[in-house]
């Protein structure tokens, strides 16, 4: 039976995961603190250590470098699970020797428990799925310079390779040219607008299976679902969404 230690201060969140992990066949040991973590890490069989970040008196990253200090088994797999989603928060607690990094407000109780499993399972190459590999890099079509600035350097912040370009036929040409994991494309642009853009890009071999995301301020109802018969793989409208929501969205599609 696989064992799983959460640690997390927040009783409603511990009492919901127990029950969720305890359902699908888990051995499940709970903590309130870094401190019971390690005394139970110590004397039981973990296999997994699911950790949230901010608590009282030791946190998440001095629980990860205090089970990565030598006294404990290394095989434990340790994941933290917070709603802190800053780059250098997961570079941190990755560079002490945490496997993966949850983003808590992207999963339901019952999506981390598969998420879970997935990254004990692995892939057949053998690469964990929450574990980062290598930046990816996404194309950001958009003519208004105020969008990809702000847009832009949020998204760099979270890890992701930026490419920008200022209209439809420098988008579509920088798409050709490169390898991207995701378009983001505005949909009112001169010249070439978004529509045309889409089309273009799903009639070439080298890029109609790159996920687009149309991100557009305003649009008619007859042209957004136009896009999605397309193939798009979402329709956010600009004011709806702030910098950091859009990452998630973002971070959700390519996991």
């Amino acid at each position: 039976m696989t064992s799983i230690l959460i640690v997390e201060d927040d009783p409603m969140i511990s009492d919901i995961y127990q029950r969720k992990f305890a359902d699908v066949g888990f051995e499940v040991f709970v903590s309130e603190t870094g401190e019971q973590a390690l005394a139970i890490a110590k004397k039981e069989k973990i296999n997994v250590v699911l950790c949230d970040l901010i608590m009282p008196k030791m946190d998440g990253f001095g629980v990860v470098s205090a089970l990565r200090g030598g006294e404990y088994d290394y095989n434990i797999k340790i994941i933290i699970s917070s709603n802190i989603s800053e780059k250098e928060d997961r570079d941190r607690a990755l560079s002490l020797g945490a496997d993966g990094f949850i983003v808590k407000s992207e999963f339901t109780p019952s999506e981390l428990v598969s998420e879970i499993n997935s990254f004990l399972r692995k892939n057949k190459d053998g690469v964990d799925p929450l574990k980062p590999v290598g930046p990816r890099k996404i194309l950001l079509i958009e003519d208004e310079e105020v969008f990809v600035e702000i847009f832009g350097r949020r998204l760099e912040a979270a890890g992701y390779e930026v490419v920008a370009a200022l209209n439809g036929a420098w988008g579509i040409k920088e798409a050709v040219a490169q390898k991207f994991d995701l378009i983001i494309l505005d949909m009112i642009m001169p010249a070439m607008s978004g529509l045309e853009v889409v089309e273009k890009l799903k009639a070439d071999d080298k890029t109609k299976e790159i996920p687009i995301v149309v991100f557009s301020a305003s649009v008619d109802a007859d042209t957004q679902r136009q896009v999605e018969r397309m193939g798009i793989t979402a329709f956010f409208l600009k004011t709806q969404l702030t910098p950091s929501e859009l990452v998630k969205k973002i971070d959700k599609i390519l996991r």
